[in-house]
């Protein structure tokens, strides 16, 4: 059974060259191709292929606005964004809409094809300079999650019970230690997790988890 895709892209010449690569393959199809958004979110929820190659910047409107107001109707169809613009805003908000996979122009047709096979099963395909910058996106993050990782299991505990809203004297009889091994655990707590009080500590803590 061969993947269905359909191509939004106004550029007349690379859709129709994507269209003659992709109908050479043994296992994919191009089912219907459109040259403006308006076309696309009218026809696509019909054909409902298994995979949209969909351009970014359409001259009528943008890629990422058809797959935040289709995404539900088409709940089996994945989106790849095959597009010149590689800024972080764009590409944040393509994933966020929903597409799976994200191309910049100019990848070569074997790294399209083989992202197009990806995404059908269960992938996300991006360019190496896209997958850098979500990387580079989540690595601001790391400081936060190693200081959680520097606690003790005894100054998580006590974290989460402080939490739960429990004061020193509790934290203490509750795990049979004195107050002031509670206040050295809490000291230590806020040093590793870069607080100052024990509000901060806790929105960290429940960051977290979350």
């Amino acid at each position: 059974m061969s993947i269905s895709i359909a191509i939004v892209e106004d550029e007349k010449n690379y859709n129709n060259a994507l269209k003659k690569v992709i109908n050479y393959q043994q296992d994919m199809k191009v089912i219907a191709q459109f040259f403006d958004g308006n076309d696309a979110m009218q026809n696509l929820p019909a054909i409902s292929p298994d995979v949209v190659m969909m351009d970014i910047q359409l001259q009528d409107m943008l890629g990422i606005e058809i797959i935040e107001k289709l995404r539900k109707e088409m709940p089996n169809t994945q989106f790849i964004m095959c597009t010149s613009f590689d800024d972080d805003e764009k590409i944040f908000n393509s994933l966020k809409a929903g597409a799976m996979g994200y191309l910049v122009k100019g990848e070569s047709m074997d790294k399209i094809l083989s992202s197009i096979r990806d995404v059908y099963q269960g992938g996300a395909p991006m360019s190496f300079s896209i997958a850098r910058k979500v990387l580079k996106h989540f690595e601001r993050k790391l400081p936060e999650i190693k200081g959680f990782d520097e606690l003790t299991e005894r100054e998580k505990e006590i974290l989460e019970l402080l939490s739960e809203g429990l004061l020193y004297k509790e934290i203490a009889d509750k795990k049979c230690i004195s107050i002031d091994t509670v206040k050295k655990h809490v000291g230590n707590i806020y040093r590793k997790l870069h607080v100052n009080n024990k509000v901060e500590a806790i929105n960290k803590f429940n960051n977290f988890k979350n």
